[in-house]
């Protein structure tokens, strides 16, 4: 019987060491904030279809000039679409002029930019691995 438990306990520790390691964290450094009004806004996508509009995982913080680290915890091993936007008037979206061109600051994973509109979900992935050594930095830009 004690062989049993003993067996039984390797076995939950083992399973649950290896859930844990399935899991990452990933800071960014969001840098280039030009005022501290608002709030910066990041959030990670795991698919194409759901780029831009419905997030895997979101984080904001309270705008600082200059740069703010934001950290996601727990988020499982893989690649994910990165965008940040610095919502100056905390209205929770990106505002854009008459000609669709954002009034606000606004940034994508690998500081990636689109010709004319946002870069694609590829250009914008960043990898998150095992442990808690996984950083990007994104440079908000200012039109």
């Amino acid at each position: 019987m004690k062989k049993i438990t003993l067996l039984l306990t390797f076995l939950i520790v083992l399973a649950v060491s290896s859930l844990q390691a399935q899991h990452g964290t990933i800071e960014v450094t969001v840098a280039n904030i030009k005022s501290e009004n608002g709030l910066i806004l990041a959030s990670l996508f795991t698919n194409e279809k759901d780029f831009l509009k419905t997030p895997f995982q979101s984080q904001k913080m309270e705008a600082k000039e200059g740069e703010i680290v934001i950290t996601f915890e727990r988020v499982p091993v893989g690649s994910y679409a990165l965008s940040v936007i610095h919502d100056e008037n905390e209205n929770f979206e990106l505002d854009s002029n008459f000609f669709g061109i954002p009034k606000e600051g606004f940034g994508f994973g690998n500081d990636a930019m689109g010709s004319f509109g946002p870069p694609s979900f590829e250009k914008t992935l960043v990898n998150v691995g095992d442990g808690k050594n996984n950083y990007t930095v994104v440079n908000l830009k200012h039109l």
